[in-house]
């Protein structure tokens, strides 16, 4: 579990990667922070693309920078919106979490007005998929 100074700093990372969201369809930027298991922090925003299909989400970009970083294991993962509630991963980002953590990473939504919530992965994921 995060320390409160721990998910401060997250969020912060994670809300610096709003601006930098590519997401001309929905007009909702998502930004997102990665805590590894050796407690180096990584970054992403959502990508949209015209074959909506082919968008990234903010949290998968930054799984990928972590695993192109060499990270193995995720101990923290953090999502910002700019909305009035917490916007929770999508499933497709929750598999992706399941595939790198472990059921109690800890998954924080957040929104720049200050709201969060918490989770474990096991409590959005239950029964996860693995091989």
């Amino acid at each position: 579990m995060l320390s409160d100074c721990e998910r401060a700093v997250l969020i912060g990372h994670a809300a610096r990667m709003l601006p930098r969201a590519h997401a001309p369809y929905s007009r909702f930027p998502v930004g997102a922070a990665v805590l590894a298991g050796d407690d180096r922090v990584f970054f992403g925003c959502n990508v949209e693309n015209a074959s909506l299909g082919l968008s990234l989400c903010a949290e998968r970009a930054a799984l990928a920078a972590a695993v192109a970083g060499g990270a193995r294991g995720v101990r923290a993962v953090v999502i910002v919106t700019a909305t009035p509630e917490p916007a929770t991963p999508c499933g497709a980002c929750r598999q992706w979490i399941a595939e790198l953590g472990s059921p109690q990473t800890e998954v924080i939504c957040a929104t720049t007005c200050g709201q969060q919530r918490r989770h474990t992965l096991a409590g959005l994921l239950p029964e996860a998929f693995r091989l």
